[in-house]
């Protein structure tokens, strides 16, 4: 029996060119067409596009709202309606600005600015690697695209299901990130850290809690990963809380990226508290720019016995 040849990341496969991707192909043409419009152009794009998907995607509409209800309950109902819909433009408009860190990234040019630089630097020039922790911002890989402006960033990532898009896409990204590690290759992401390197790496999303405990996120108790307190502690690594965001005049917008001093003391031999610690600062990150993130994801999905169900 003849096995199933295994391709690397990023390669092509002439079963690519068969009728049933034409389809992704004509997509993708129409996506770089899209990368060199006008920002104004892209952008009033993107908001019908953020409202068509408010208006008709009622799970993650109902999911989003839910998730601002709770983070955010200092907001009034018609507040709460109206973030919701600016977090699915948001989305949209990332869509926009990650096209134009792939096909057209001078665009960015002297839009960006940093702060907090110097963390990075003192730590990899005493030779440690440096685990990034941020979040699912709807930047996506504009995000990585600003980082890489000032330093040299690899990323952690999953596959996508579709072997074109993900050669497409593992493609796209080499543009801008030195590594793209398989997020089940644990081996590999420590191998990167010993050698120094700044991985970004983002924690803040539901997985359960075969890795993970039950922590506040702005007051709510939610399954909270820690396997990053294992990578720290297999490469002596260190870690530093980063965040990226949009500010400004919609028609002329700037880009900033923070980065935070090394958290002493993470790993602690106290997994809840190190938990804690992550959740507080994901939460001062988001309320700079609250819609700049994925709230249409189920954050607080794990609700262990003795939790209340927060999504019907």
């Amino acid at each position: 029996m003849s096995k199933t040849p295994k391709y690397q990341p990023g390669e092509f496969q002439w079963s690519f060119l068969l009728p049933q991707y034409w389809g992704i192909w004509i997509g993708i043409v129409f996506l770089m067409i899209l990368a060199i419009l006008p920002w104004t152009l892209q952008h009033r794009l993107a908001s019908a596009l953020g409202n068509l998907a408010f208006k008709y995607l009622k799970s993650r509409r109902k999911t989003a709202i839910r998730n601002l209800e709770l983070c955010f309950p200092e907001w009034t109902n018609d507040q709460v309606q109206a973030n919701t819909r600016q977090v699915f433009i948001d989305q949209m408009i990332g869509i926009f600005e990650t096209l134009n860190a792939w096909y057209s990234p001078e665009w960015f040019k002297g839009r960006v600015s940093i702060q907090g630089l110097e963390h990075l630097q003192n730590a990899q020039a005493g030779g440690q690697g440096v685990l990034l922790i941020g979040l699912h911002s709807t930047l996506l890989d504009a995000g990585g695209y600003l980082c890489a402006q000032y330093f040299d960033p690899d990323i952690v990532y999953r596959p996508q299901n579709n072997p074109l898009l993900d050669m497409l896409i593992y493609r796209c990204r080499a543009s801008i990130y030195a590594h793209q590690i398989d997020h089940d290759d644990m081996r590999g992401l420590v191998r990167h850290l010993k050698n120094g390197r700044a991985i970004w790496y983002s924690p803040d999303q539901d997985f359960g809690l075969k890795q993970g405990v039950m922590a506040p996120f702005f007051g709510v108790p939610a399954a909270t990963v820690t396997a990053h307190r294992r990578l720290l502690k297999m490469s002596k690594a260190v870690a530093i809380p980063l965040y990226f965001y949009r500010h400004g005049d919609i028609r002329n917008p700037q880009y900033s990226v923070l980065l935070q001093p090394a958290l002493d003391n993470m790993p602690s031999d106290n997994e809840l508290q190190d938990a804690i610690r992550i959740n507080q600062f994901f939460e001062q990150h988001l309320r700079i720019a609250p819609t700049q993130y994925m709230w249409f994801h189920r954050r607080f999905k794990t609700r262990p016995e003795g939790y209340d169900k927060i999504y019907k």
